[in-house]
């Protein structure tokens, strides 16, 4: 099973989108740095996870999220209260 998540960052300036098998492993990796694109912004916590049963179905998420209307979603998910 494959797991689309989000992850927000501790100052809640910057989110991550991500597609993972084992999130908990994938968290450990963005906190450690070894993540070359979220490594100035961390730490992170998970925000949100959506599971998937196959790799396309999970990308396919990703890349919505990922666009512009995508990143507006998570903007009004987490950003705006």
């Amino acid at each position: 099973m494959y797991c689309v998540y989000i992850l927000l960052n501790k100052t809640k300036t910057k989110t991550y989108t991500g597609v993972t098998k084992n999130i908990n492993k994938r968290l450990l990796a963005h906190n450690a740095g070894k993540v070359k694109s979220s490594r100035p912004y961390r730490p992170y916590t998970v925000v949100n996870t959506e599971p998937f049963e196959t790799l396309s179905e999970a990308m396919k998420k990703e890349r919505f999220y990922k666009s512009t209307k995508g990143r507006r979603k998570i903007k009004n998910m987490f950003f705006k209260a």
